[in-house]
């Protein structure tokens, strides 16, 4: 489960509290089903990222399972400050969780956004927003049960149709004792629509804990746009980091100095092979003719890549 986790226990932990009172804006990547694994988390640190977060872990599979807990988590002694982000419906699960990741991370986030059909049949991700009674329970129960006061506990949400809903779920979870809400501006049922930046706007007035906004950053000039729309304390970005790694550091594009990075990192974690691949063609979509990646997104090994990027792009 643990890379180096005798040195990460001892190592100088940052309370995640602290970015959102440096009076700059926090620079965040998102929680990313098979993506925001350590290795990308390493290489997205090396270009101005402040806070990561975990891929979604299901609490209840980390708690039971130790097969669980080595396949879904493993953290270093660089990756920090680090948030793991569980699905969870019950509050002693999510606190028998925050409990065993509590040594090794900075914070936990529930999710409570996630708007696929198999989480919301389970009772995880955005069907809590309308549960803003579990929400609270939950996030008290994680305030009460871990000792460690520099632990956060967060939530990331979807909004309600009537916003006043969404007010009501964001102050509950303030008066429970969450340390900040990330609010990802469309509804369940919107997936390519607009961003409603208007409403997280509101909800940063109603609230006065941090609020960080997500939905449609593609560049850092966006995500200043954003924070002047919303007036968030701090911006998450899922896609616009996939496709550029060194966004946050202003580039329009992803460097060849980033590709480089993430073929040394990635070689360095033994990450697999189809992981390797296909953060490589995210991060190339912009820079490679039609042609190119006709070619590059069909090489089967690693080797292969390595060979290619060489050839091509004198990187590797």
């Amino acid at each position: 489960m643990i890379g180096d986790s005798k040195e990460t226990k001892e190592c100088q932990r940052k309370d995640p509290m602290d970015l959102f009172h440096s009076g700059q804006v926090v620079k965040i990547c998102a929680p990313m089903v098979r993506y925001s694994k350590l290795a990308f988390r390493t290489l997205v640190r090396k270009y101005s990222c402040d806070l990561c977060y975990t891929p979604m872990i299901v609490a209840a599979d980390f708690v039971r399972s130790a097969k669980a807990r080595d396949s879904e988590f493993t953290t270093n002694k660089g990756d920090h400050p680090l948030i793991v982000q569980f699905a969870a419906k019950e509050a002693q699960v999510l606190c028998d969780a925050a409990r065993i990741i509590c040594p090794f991370a900075d914070g936990i986030d529930l999710n409570c956004g996630c708007p696929q059909r198999w989480a919301i049949s389970e009772g995880y991700g955005a069907c809590l927003i309308n549960k803003p009674e579990l929400v609270k329970d939950m996030v008290r129960h994680v305030r009460s049960q871990i000792d460690n006061p520099k632990f956060s506990i967060s939530i990331k949400i979807r909004i309600h149709e009537d916003l006043k809903r969404t007010v009501d779920l964001c102050q509950k979870a303030e008066a429970a004792g969450v340390s900040w809400i990330t609010v990802h501006g469309r509804s369940i049922e919107e997936r390519h629509q607009p961003v409603h930046y208007d409403a997280i706007k509101v909800i940063k007035q109603s609230m006065s804990i941090p609020i960080v906004a997500n939905g449609d950053i593609k560049t850092l000039k966006d995500a200043e746009n954003v924070h002047h729309l919303t007036e968030a304390d701090g911006v998450m970005v899922a896609r616009g980091l996939l496709a550029n790694p060194a966004m946050f550091a202003g580039y329009e594009e992803t460097p060849f100095q980033c590709i480089q990075d993430w073929v040394d990192i990635a070689l360095e974690h033994g990450t697999p092979f189809t992981c390797f691949h296909h953060h490589l063609m995210y991060m190339m979509e912009r820079i490679t003719s039609k042609q190119e990646k006709k070619v590059f997104n069909v090489l089967s090994s690693t080797s292969a890549v390595l060979d290619y990027l060489n050839d091509h792009y004198g990187v590797g």
